[in-house]
């Protein structure tokens, strides 16, 4: 089995971490690679920086198609590309937002997502709603890290975590956590543990490890997207770009 992991950003220094953490999270026959953004942005924390990703994401979609891969994942909660990459292409893409949102609902009541920046808050809201999930989200915090500064201090990261994440059970009524950015990938245990030592045990979602688990599941079961709901688009010329139809 090949999974194909898309970081719709330009490159940067995290790859290989990146890989050993999906590859971590994966069974022993799924083959792990991951693959940049030859153009975009340095990390998304905008609608704006969204969709510029989404030109050369559409592009790696459609290279890990005619490569052989099984099933392709986009590294990114707002799951970015989503729609047109599942238009593109016949394998299963995985989206980690819309997969952790899921996974909160069969889990618990109402769940909260931790993200990054407060800039980032709105789009969960509406990642919600775009899911039929409106009611199942009781809120979304942020630690006010940026993407990029995640991996400097990753105590700092965790304890931010675990206090926002607390706030949210304990104010905000939820019973599960779901991380809002897979550059927090790695850090659910000890979050979970550390809400488990304050009293709260609630179910901590890795975006990242779930999405990893539904793409070997739909691989297993020859299951991918309905082309009902994202119909192939129509032969035509596209100028100035690689996609190619």
């Amino acid at each position: 089995m090949q999974i194909r992991v898309i970081v719709p950003v330009i490159p940067y220094e995290t790859v290989d971490a990146t890989r050993t953490l999906y590859a971590a999270a994966a069974r022993p026959d799924a083959e792990i690679s991951v693959v940049c953004l030859d153009q975009g942005p340095v990390s998304i924390e905008s609608d704006y920086e969204e969709a510029l990703a989404v030109p050369d994401l559409l592009t790696k979609v459609r290279a890990a198609e005619h490569e052989g891969m099984d099933a392709v994942i986009i590294d990114c909660t707002s799951d970015a590309g989503l729609s047109p990459s599942r238009e593109l292409a016949s394998i299963p893409v995985v989206g980690p937002g819309q997969t952790a949102m899921h996974l909160a609902a069969i889990l618990g009541h109402r769940f909260s997502v931790i993200t990054v920046l407060e800039a980032a808050i709105h789009p969960f809201y509406r990642l919600a709603r775009l899911n039929g999930l409106e009611k199942e989200l009781a809120s979304v915090r942020s630690v006010n890290i940026p993407v990029l500064d995640l991996d400097k201090d990753r105590e700092r990261v965790v304890g931010a975590l675990v206090e926002q994440a607390t706030r949210a059970v304990t104010e905000d009524g939820a019973h599960v956590i779901v991380f809002g950015c897979t550059a927090m990938m790695g850090l659910a245990h000890q979050v979970e543990l550390a809400l488990a030592e304050r009293g709260y045990a609630v179910p901590v979602i890795d975006p990242g490890v779930a999405a990893v688990k539904l793409a070997e599941g739909l691989v297993d079961m020859r299951l991918s997207h309905s082309k009902r709901t994202y119909p192939s688009p129509p032969p035509k010329e596209i100028v100035g770009y690689e996609v190619g139809l």
